[in-house]
């Protein structure tokens, strides 16, 4: 399986372009959030992004409202994925949206409790925060401020990949969480074969 992966676009047509490009290559397409500067021209990147002949799995950033987002996927067909699940063959996709400031979100822990993979399944999460004590949420002047919520849930059930976003200074950066790959992908977007 082929993925690729985009987060933090914020209305960059350019960065569009290429996703839609790049998504050719791939079996199926997941952006981790903030699309759209506060939701400006969010119909627009969607549009341009229907241009996409593979699924499209996408969750809401800080930067998109969740019942807004849900509506205008179902529109074009993209998955909506915050609090869902997609399975495609073994592969299993699971997403919470939104946030990305909050070092624990008990609404994740309640929702994530439900959260069961068969034997046979390879999970891939998908969040929009950052997951804690990582290089993805390193900030220079600051340190770690991701989310712990997510790196619990990530030791505990041990996701093949995690995809996520949230801080641009960390485009392109790759971690690990005990076996689980951590990368927070870029507006540009990373093709990752699992």
């Amino acid at each position: 399986m082929k993925v690729l992966a985009f987060t933090d676009s914020h209305g960059d047509r350019r960065a569009i372009k290429e996703i839609v490009k790049k998504s050719r290559l791939v079996d199926v397409v997941v952006c981790a959030g903030d699309l759209s500067n506060f939701s400006t021209d969010l119909e627009i990147l969607l549009k341009q992004l229907s241009k996409i002949e593979k699924p499209l799995l996408i969750i809401h950033g800080n930067h998109e409202l969740d019942t807004e987002l849900r509506k205008l996927c179902k529109k074009y067909g993209f998955i909506f994925m915050h609090k869902n699940q997609y399975k495609i063959d073994n592969y299993l996709f699971v997403g919470f949206g939104g946030g990305g400031f909050s070092k624990i979100d008990k609404e994740f822990e309640d929702w994530s409790k439900n959260i069961r993979k068969k034997r046979d399944e390879i999970m891939i999460l998908i969040t929009h925060a950052p997951v804690h004590n990582t290089k993805l949420d390193f900030l220079s002047r600051i340190g770690h401020v991701g989310n712990i919520s997510i790196r619990k849930f990530i030791e505990k059930k041990n996701p093949e990949l995690t995809i996520c976003g949230h801080f641009h200074e960390n485009f392109g950066v790759v971690d690990k969480v005990k076996q689980t790959k951590i990368i927070n992908p870029g507006k540009y977007g990373k093709i990752i074969k699992i």
